[in-house]
């Protein structure tokens, strides 16, 4: 594991997407067209690129209407909108893992409102209950007949 992997890693806060980078670390093939589509969508390419179409007919590398060029060019670019796709596919998969998990959070989330909803009706009835049984006593209390000046109440 190279230490810039591990550091884009820690870049990441999202569980399901640390393991969607970690499986693809394993494969040669994605970290590959990872490095590709990195370098390809960086300024240091379209500033090689820039030199590189200068050079070419600065000094008269071939002729105009730069056949050879233009099919090197051609070839690229065939080769980069695949790298593109391959990017593009790679962002729709970590899209759709996040989804994935929101809907699981979701899921869970309304698991746990439903549960506290429970909770909050129990409480709603023992606290009618207690409202019941105090408001019962009040009345009792105020039916029973004072007790005189030096008695004590009967229980």
């Amino acid at each position: 594991m190279s230490t810039k992997a591990d550091a884009r890693l820690g870049e990441l806060v999202n569980p399901a997407l640390i393991e969607e980078a970690r499986k693809r670390r394993q494969s040669i093939d994605d970290r590959i067209a990872d490095k590709i589509t990195a370098f390809s969508g960086s300024m240091r390419f379209v500033w090689m690129h820039a030199i590189w179409f200068a050079v070419w007919i600065g000094f008269g590398v071939e002729a105009y209407p730069f056949g050879l060029l233009t099919m090197i060019v051609s070839l690229e670019a065939i080769f980069l909108s695949t790298f593109v796709m391959i990017s593009q596919n790679r962002a729709d998969a970590k899209r759709e893992i996040l989804a994935n998990q929101e809907w699981k959070t979701v899921q869970e989330e309304d698991q746990q409102n439903q549960e506290l909803l429970h909770i909050s009706n129990q409480i709603l009835e023992l606290t009618k209950a207690v409202h019941a049984v105090a408001t019962a006593r009040a009345a009792v209390s105020e039916a029973a007949p004072a007790p005189a000046a030096g008695q004590t109440p009967k229980e």
